[in-house]
């Protein structure tokens, strides 16, 4: 059994949020250049590498990013 808490690691206090900046950083991680861009990039490449090591070199790569 578990039970379940949402709670932050550490937690945060944003005095003066800022909408613009909050969509530079969300742009980073999901957008088209991305980080999960680039991962799922990697990972969907590796399908057409014709041997098995370059195929588990783009997976390992695509796990990283």
């Amino acid at each position: 059994m578990f039970k379940y808490e949402k709670l932050l690691q550490y937690p945060i206090n944003i005095k003066n949020p800022n909408p613009t900046y909050a969509k530079i950083i969300i742009s980073q991680y999901g957008g088209p250049d991305g980080e999960l861009g680039a991962s799922l990039r990697y990972l969907s490449q590796r399908f057409a590498m014709p041997t098995r090591e370059l195929q588990g070199l783009l997976t390992d790569i695509g796990i990283e990013v």
